[in-house]
C-alpha cells in the first residue's frame, strides 16, 4: 500500500509541491483547494505528465476533506498573500483563521498524519497549526530553514564557482529578515566558507539569504516564489516517509532548546518516521545567540498578535 500526502492549498507553491512529490514517486497525492475546479484541473495535469516521466503516481484534485481522510502527511500551503494597503495583522489574522478551519478539517480527517507547514508567515502559522491541532509536537513542523539554507546554499556555489553539491549550509531563527544564516557552519567541501571568501564578501551573502524571497517577489513584481519553497516542503516529506534521519533546519515547537521555550523558531532537526525525531543543539557565539533570541522574539511578537 502507497503513502497518501495530502497538499492543501492548490496555489503555486502546493501545485509546484504536489508536482515534485510525483515526480519522486513519493506517495499518492490529494491535492485540495477550497476554490472549485483549480485542484482538480491541476491535479489532472500533472496526472498527464507521469507518461511522459515514466513515473506510477496517483494524483487527485479535490475539495472535500474526505477525500484526503487518513493521509500519512499533509503539506499546508493554504493562506492569501499581503495585499496593498493590507497591515500586517489584517494578513496574520486572515492567515490565522484559515489556518485554524484547515486544520479542523485535518484533525478530522487524518487525525494521525505528520503536518508540514508551508504557509506564512510561517512560524507563527506552524505555531496556530500546533495549537489547533493538540498534535504532539513531533508531528507539526514548518518550513523555513530548508529554503533559507537552500538560497544560502545556491549564492555560496555561484559565489565560488563550484558544484552545490559540495557546499553545506545553515540557517537558523525565523523566517524572515531577522534569520540567523551562520557562515561558520557553512562549507564548501568540508572547508568553511569563512576560510574561503573574504568578511565582505561572506557578509554579502548572507544579506543576499535574508533577502531571498524579496529579491524575487522584486523581479516577479505580481508573485513570489514556489519551485524552491515547494522542493524544500518535500525534501522534509521525503526525510519522513523514507524514516532517513536526515538532519534539516526546520521550524519546530522549543521547549528550552537554545534558551527558548514554547515557541516555534528554525533550528538543525533530525527528520524520520515519527516526523521530528531530536533537536541538533549546536553551540553558539555570543553573537550568534543574540541574534536567534532576537528572531524568536519576532516570532514572538507575530504569535502574540493572534493570541496563540
Amino acid at each position: 500500500m502507497r503513502n497518501k500526502v495530502t497538499i492543501v492549498g492548490a496555489g503555486n507553491v502546493g501545485a509546484t509541491a504536489a508536482l515534485w512529490l510525483a515526480s519522486k514517486e513519493l506517495a499518492d497525492v490529494v491535492l485540495l483547494d477550497v476554490i472549485e475546479g483549480v485542484p482538480q484541473g491541476k491535479a489532472l495535469d500533472i496526472l498527464q505528465a507521469m507518461p511522459i516521466e515514466k513515473h506510477d503516481c496517483a494524483i487527485f484534485g479535490t475539495n472535500d476533506y474526505a477525500d484526503s481522510a487518513n493521509s500519512d502527511v499533509v503539506v499546508i500551503t493554504a493562506g492569501i498573500a499581503r495585499k496593498p494597503g493590507m497591515s500586517r495583522d489584517d494578513l496574520l489574522n486572515t492567515n490565522g483563521r484559515i489556518m485554524a478551519d484547515v486544520i479542523a478539517n485535518v484533525v478530522a480527517t487524518s487525525p494521525d498524519a505528520i503536518l508540514v507547514v508551508v504557509s506564512n508567515p510561517l512560524d507563527a502559522m506552524a505555531q496556530a497549526a500546533f495549537r489547533h491541532s493538540g498534535f504532539p509536537r513531533e508531528r507539526v513542523i514548518g518550513m523555513a530553514g530548508v529554503l533559507d539554507s537552500a538560497r544560502f546554499r545556491s549564492f555560496i556555489a555561484e559565489e565560488c564557482d563550484v558544484s552545490v553539491e559540495n557546499v553545506s549550509a545553515f540557517v537558523l531563527g525565523g523566517h524572515g529578515d531577522t534569520m540567523v544564516p551562520l557562515p561558520r557552519y557553512s562549507t564548501v567541501g568540508g572547508i568553511p566558507i569563512t576560510e574561503l571568501l573574504s568578511a565582505e564578501a561572506v557578509e554579502r551573502l548572507v544579506q543576499r539569504t535574508r533577502n531571498g524571497g524579496a529579491e524575487i517577489v522584486a523581479h516577479l513584481k505580481t508573485g513570489s516564489a514556489f519551485y524552491a519553497p515547494g522542493a524544500a516542503a518535500i525534501e522534509m516529506v521525503e526525510a519522513i516517509l523514507k524514516d532517513r534521519k536526515k538532519i534539516l533546519p526546520c521550524a519546530v515547537y522549543l521547549q528550552g532548546e537554545y534558551g527558548i521555550r514554547d515557541l516555534f523558531v528554525g533550528v538543525p532537526c533530525k527528520l524520520g518516521a515519527r516526523g521530528l525525531e531530536k533537536i541538533i543543539e549546536i553551540k553558539l557565539t555570543p553573537e550568534e545567540h543574540t541574534a536567534l533570541q532576537r528572531s524568536a522574539n519576532s516570532v514572538r511578537e507575530l504569535c502574540a498578535v493572534l493570541g496563540i
